[in-house]
C-alpha cells in the first residue's frame, strides 16, 4: 500500500457561505504553495494551451499516435470531463470569452488541471476543446465532501449457497470476471486524516472513472463565472444555456467495436456492448455490476428494475396465453356466439337502427363473427386472470423491495443519504432566491424563496396543469364527437358498397368505427404529449424547487398525471361509460342534444375495449423504440458523415464522443415514465386483454437492448450519479396496483358479459340440458317501431318489420310497464354491485397477507449489513486506537490516557452490541 507523502499543493475548501456572498453554497477555493515552487508547480503546468506550446516532433507525433487516447497529452493524467465551445464572432463575442476566461481560471484555482485543443486540431476546424483533469487532491478532498465510500479491506463474509439447479441457468449466463468486474470490499466513507486506512494501491486507479467524472461534475455546477446584473453567476449549466459552452460531458473509455491500443484502458464500454447491448445477447442476464461501475447506481437500478419487471412480465404472459388459449379452443362451445350466429335465431331477430334516420334495420347474425371472437376476451378464464393479475402485482413490488434491498447491500447503498446529492441546493435555486433567512438546523444563512412568491407560482403551475388536463379531456370528447358522427357513414358505405360486402361479418360498423378512432385518438395523444412534455418543464422551472429531489419529484407527478389522463381515458371511456347511458328507442340520451350515445355489440363492449387497448399500448411501444433507438441513429450518421471520410488517428476520442447524442439530467425520467404508463395498461385494463403481459414482454426484451444500445453507442457518457431506489415511481406502482384490482372489477361486472350470463344460467334458464340456451333472446328487449319518433325513425322500412330488438331488460310494449327496466335488471345490477365488492375484498386480503408474508429485506442480507457494520467499525475503532498509541508514545500531549481507555471502551461496546 503507497504512503501519501506531502503534495506541491493543498486544495483547502469552506463550505460555508461568507458574508459577501449571494449564493450561500459558494465554494472558496485557496492554492497554497510550497516554498521554491511558484514558477514549475501544477498549476503553472495546466495554463498551458495549445495555442502557447511549441511541441517538438516527437511530442506531434505522440500525440497523432495518441488521438484516440483518454489521456492529457502526457499520457500521465486522466481526462475526467470535456468542455468545447466553437469561438463564433458575434455581437456576445466578447461576453462569452470573458465568462470562459473567469470560468477556467476559477475551475483552476479549484484545484483542476486543464489542457485546450485549438480548433485547428478538432476534425471540423471549428470547435475547442478544454480537457479537464482532477489531481489527487482534488479528488480526496471532495470524496470526503461527497461522502464516497472506499475500501477499506476485501469482503471476507461467505458468500450464499450455490443453488443446484444453478447448472440449469448456465445458457443465461454471463462470465464472472464481467459479471463482477472488481473484487467485494468493505467500505468507510473517505477522510483525508485516514488516507493510511483505505487500500490505495495506486492514486490513478483508486477512484473509478465513474467518482472521478461525479466530483468534476459537482465543481463544474458550482464553479461561479464573474457577475452580472449584479448577482453571482455560477454553474456549468448556466454557460451551456447561454452559448458560452456548446457541450460539457465525461469521456467513454474506448470505441464500443473494439479494444482500445492503450493498454491502460479498461475498454468496459466494449465489454458492456459485446456482452450486453447487442440483441443476440436478449437471453443473456445483465452484467449489473459493470453497468453500475460505468454509469453509476442511478442508471444501475433502473436497468436492475427493468431486467426484473421483464421476469416478472414472463410468469404474467405464461397465465395469459393459457387464459387466451381457454378462450380460443372454447370458441365452439360458446352458446351467446351460437345463437347470434344460428340463421334461425340470430337471422330471425331485427335488431332495431344504430343511428337515427340514416341506419336500417339490420339482423343479429351479422355479428357473428365479432361475437366469437369477443369469447377469446370475455369467458370464464377473465375472471381468473383479472383475480391473478392483482395478485401477481403485489408479488411483483414485494419482490422488488427484496431485490432491491440486496442491490442497496452489494452496491454500498445501505446508509446512503440522499442529502448527499438530491437534497442539496440547486444552483439555479441559490441564483434566484435572492433572499437570505437563518437555516434554523445548521444556524447559518441560506436563500430562500418567500411564501407570497411560492403561492403564485403553485397557483399558475397549477392552473396550466389543470388546463392541459382539460385539454386532454376535451380531445377525447372530440374523439368520441368523431365516433357518434362517422358511425352513420360507416353504416351507410358499409351496406351500400359491394367491394365490402364479404368482410362486413368482420369489420362491423362498430369495428371500424372503433379502429379509425382509437387511431385518431393515439395521433392526437402524441401529438399532446410532445407539446405537453415542454410545458411541464417550463413550470417546474418556474417554480424554482429548492433540490433536485423536489425537482424531480414535482416533475414526475405533473407528467404522469398529465400522461395517466392522456393514454388511460379513451379507455376508460370505453370500458366505463360506452354503452351505459344510451336510453332505449324512443328515448336515446344525446351529447349535446345532438349525437346519440354509441350502443355496445350485442356480445359486449369487451371487444372494443380489447381493440382501444391493443392499438394505443402497441403504438405506444412501436413510436417509442423508433424515438429512441433510429432517431439517435440517424442524428449521429449524419453528424458523423464527414469525419468517416477522414483517417481514424486525426478523429479524437473527445471528438467522437462529441459527435453523439446527450442523455440528459432527465434522460432515465422519461424511460421510467415509458415502463410505468406500459406498467398501466397490463393491470389496468388487463381483463379485456390477457395477452397485454405478452406484448409488454416481447416489447421490454426488445427495450432493455434497445436502451442498452443506445446508452453505451449512441450517447455521450452520462456523469455518474448514485441511487439506492427507483425513488417515487414506487409510489406510484404501488398506487396503480390498487386501483387496479377495482378498475379491474368493473370491467368483469360491467364491459364483459359474465355477470348477466351468470344470473341467467343459475337463475332465469328454461333448460336443464342446456342451461345458457335462450340466453341471446332473454337479453333482447322488444320495441315496437310504431312508438318511433319522428327524429329516429329510419327513413325507409322496405320488410315493413313491426317490431325491432335493443340490448336491455325492458319490459314489452304490450305490458301495463311497458319499457321500463324488469326486475332481472335489478337482479344484474344487484349481482354486479356483489361481484364488486367480493372481487376487490378478496384480492385485497390476498394482497395485504402476501405483503405481510414477504418480509422487504431477505434475512441474509440483514445479517451481512449487521456483520458488515460491525466489522468496519471493528477496523476504524482498531485504526484510531493505533493512531492513538503513537500520539503517545510519540509525547502528544494532546492525547490523554483518558482518551485512550474511552477509544478502547467505544470498541468493546461497538463489539458487544
Amino acid at each position: 500500500m503507497n504512503r501519501l507523502g506531502r503534495k506541491a499543493s493543498e486544495t483547502l475548501i469552506e463550505m460555508a457561505p461568507s458574508a459577501d456572498d449571494d449564493i450561500a453554497v459558494l465554494t472558496k477555493f485557496k492554492l497554497l504553495q510550497s516554498e521554491g515552487e511558484e514558477s514549475n508547480g501544477p498549476l503553472c503546468e495546466t495554463l498551458s494551451t495549445a495555442g502557447s506550446e511549441v511541441p517538438s516532433s516527437s511530442e506531434i507525433d505522440k500525440r497523432h499516435q495518441s488521438k484516440d487516447s483518454i489521456f492529457f497529452r502526457d499520457g500521465v493524467r486522466r481526462i475526467d470531463f470535456v468542455l468545447s465551445y466553437v469561438d463564433d464572432l458575434n455581437k456576445e463575442w466578447e461576453k462569452k470569452l470573458e465568462r470562459r476566461k473567469e470560468f477556467e481560471s476559477n475551475l483552476q484555482k479549484a484545484g483542476l488541471e486543464l489542457e485546450t485543443e485549438d480548433k485547428k486540431e478538432s476534425e471540423d476546424g471549428k470547435i475547442y476543446f478544454v480537457k479537464i483533469h482532477a489531481p489527487w487532491e482534488v479528488l480526496i478532498t471532495y470524496a470526503e465532501v461527497l461522502n464516497i465510500k472506499v475500501p477499506i479491506k476485501e469482503n471476507d463474509i461467505p458468500s450464499m449457497v450455490e443453488n443446484p439447479l444453478d447448472c440449469m441457468l448456465t445458457p443465461f449466463r454471463l462470465p464472472e470476471k464481467v459479471m463482477h468486474p472488481e473484487p467485494d470490499y468493505f467500505t468507510a466513507p473517505f477522510s483525508k486524516e485516514k488516507q493510511e486506512l483505505y487500500l490505495i494501491n495506486d492514486e490513478s486507479t483508486f477512484f473509478s472513472p465513474s467518482m472521478r467524472n461525479r466530483i468534476v461534475n459537482y465543481i463544474l455546477t458550482r464553479c461561479p463565472y464573474g457577475t452580472e446584473e449584479g448577482k453571482k453567476k455560477f454553474g456549468i449549466k448556466r454557460l451551456l444555456n447561454n452559448g458560452t459552452y456548446s457541450a460539457a460531458y465525461p469521456l467513454h473509455d474506448c470505441q464500443y467495436w473494439k479494444k482500445a491500443s492503450d493498454p491502460n484502458c479498461d475498454n468496459e464500454r466494449y465489454t458492456l456492448y459485446m456482452e450486453w447491448a447487442r440483441f443476440l445477447r436478449f437471453y443473456k442476464e445483465q452484467p449489473l455490476d459493470l453497468i453500475r461501475k460505468y454509469y453509476g447506481e442511478k442508471i444501475g437500478i433502473y436497468f436492475a428494475w427493468l431486467g426484473f419487471y421483464t421476469e416478472m412480465l414472463f410468469l404474467a404472459a405464461v397465465v395469459g396465453v393459457i387464459c387466451f388459449l381457454y378462450g380460443l379452443f372454447t370458441m365452439d362451445e360458446n352458446m351467446s356466439s351460437k345463437e347470434i350466429c344460428d340463421p334461425a335465431i340470430g337471422g330471425e331477430i331485427i335488431m332495431c337502427p344504430l343511428c337515427d334516420r340514416e341506419c336500417e334495420y339490420w339482423r343479429l347474425n351479422t355479428t357473428c363473427e365479432s361475437s366469437e371472437y369477443s369469447h377469446l376476451f370475455d369467458n370464464v378464464a377473465t375472471l381468473f386472470f383479472a383475480i391473478f393479475m392483482g395478485i401477481w402485482v403485489t408479488l411483483f413490488l414485494e419482490f422488488w423491495k427484496r431485490r432491491q434491498a440486496r442491490l442497496k447491500y452489494e452496491w454500498d447503498l445501505v446508509d446512503f443519504e440522499e442529502e448527499q446529492q438530491q437534497l442539496q441546493l440547486r444552483p439555479e435555486y441559490e441564483a434566484k432566491c435572492t433572499q437570505k433567512k437563518k437555516n434554523p438546523v445548521t444556524q447559518e444563512m441560506e436563500p430562500y424563496l418567500p411564501l407570497t412568491s411560492q403561492a403564485v407560482r403553485f397557483c399558475i403551475s397549477g392552473t396550466t396543469v389543470l388546463f392541459w388536463v382539460s385539454l386532454i379531456i376535451a380531445s377525447m370528447i372530440a374523439v368520441i364527437v368523431y365516433r357518434l358522427a362517422v358511425y352513420a357513414a360507416f353504416a351507410s358505405l358499409m351496406e351500400n358498397t359491394q367491394t365490402l360486402q364479404p368482410i362486413s361479418g368482420l369489420l362491423t360498423p362498430q369495428l371500424a368505427t372503433s379502429v379509425t378512432a382509437s387511431c385518431l385518438n393515439f395521433v392526437i395523444i402524441m401529438i399532446l404529449n410532445f407539446i405537453y412534455e415542454r410545458i411541464a418543464i417550463w413550470i417546474t422551472d418556474m417554480e424554482i424547487p429548492r433540490t433536485h429531489m423536489e425537482y424531480e419529484n414535482r416533475l414526475t407527478m405533473k407528467m404522469f398525471l398529465f400522461q395517466f389522463v392522456n393514454y388511460y381515458s379513451s379507455c376508460f371511456y370505453v370500458a366505463f361509460f360506452k354503452g351505459k347511458f344510451v336510453g332505449y328507442p324512443g328515448a336515446y340520451t344525446y351529447m349535446f342534444n345532438r349525437w346519440r350515445n354509441e350502443e355496445c355489440d350485442p356480445a359486449g363492449c369487451l371487444i372494443e375495449l380489447t381493440t382501444q387497448l391493443t392499438i394505443v399500448m402497441a403504438g405506444k411501444q412501436i413510436w417509442g423504440n423508433i424515438q429512441e433507438a433510429i432517431v439517435p441513429w440517424i442524428c449521429n450518421w449524419w453528424g458523423r458523415r464527414k469525419a468517416r471520410n477522414n483517417p481514424e488517428n486525426l478523429y479524437s476520442r473527445w471528438e467522437q464522443d462529441h459527435d453523439l447524442q446527450t442523455f440528459g439530467a432527465l434522460g432515465l425520467f422519461y424511460e421510467y415514465l415509458e415502463m410505468v404508463i406500459q406498467f398501466g395498461f397490463i393491470t389496468l385494463f388487463v381483463a379485456s386483454f390477457p395477452l397485454a403481459p405478452l406484448l409488454a414482454l416481447m416489447n421490454n426484451i426488445l427495450e432493455i437492448r434497445v436502451d442498452s444500445w443506445k446508452l453505451t453507442t449512441q450517447y455521450r457518457r452520462p456523469v455518474a450519479a448514485k441511487a439506492h431506489s427507483i425513488g417515487v415511481w414506487q409510489e406510484i406502482l404501488n398506487g396503480m396496483a390498487i386501483l387496479s384490482v377495482v378498475t379491474n372489477a368493473f370491467i368483469v361486472a360491467f364491459t364483459s358479459d359474465m355477470i348477466p350470463r351468470l344470473v341467467y344460467y343459475y337463475a332465469y334458464s328454461e333448460s336443464d340440458d342446456s342451461p345458457m340456451s335462450g340466453y341471446i333472446n332473454n337479453s333482447l328487449s322488444v320495441f315496437l317501431i310504431s312508438d318511433f319518433p319522428e327524429r329516429n325513425k329510419p327513413k325507409t322500412n322496405p320488410e315493413n318489420f313491426v317490431i325491432c330488438r335493443y340490448r336491455d331488460y325492458r319490459y314489452p310494449p304490450d305490458h301495463e310497464r311497458r319499457y321500463l327496466h324488469t326486475m332481472q335488471f335489478w337482479h344484474i345490477l344487484a349481482a354486479k354491485l356483489a361481484f364488486i365488492i367480493i372481487m376487490e375484498h378478496v384480492v385485497f386480503i390476498v394482497k395485504f397477507f402476501v405483503a405481510w408474508m414477504i418480509p422487504d429485506v431477505p434475512a441474509d442480507v440483514k445479517a451481512k449489513i449487521k456483520r458488515e457494520k460491525y466489522l468496519t467499525q471493528k477496523i476504524l475503532h482498531e485504526y484510531e486506537l493505533e493512531k492513538l498509541k503513537e500520539r503517545l508514545c510519540q509525547g502528544d500531549k494532546r492525547a490523554t490516557e483518558k482518551e485512550f481507555i474511552a477509544t478502547e471502551g467505544k470498541m468493546e461496546l461497538s463489539r458487544a452490541m
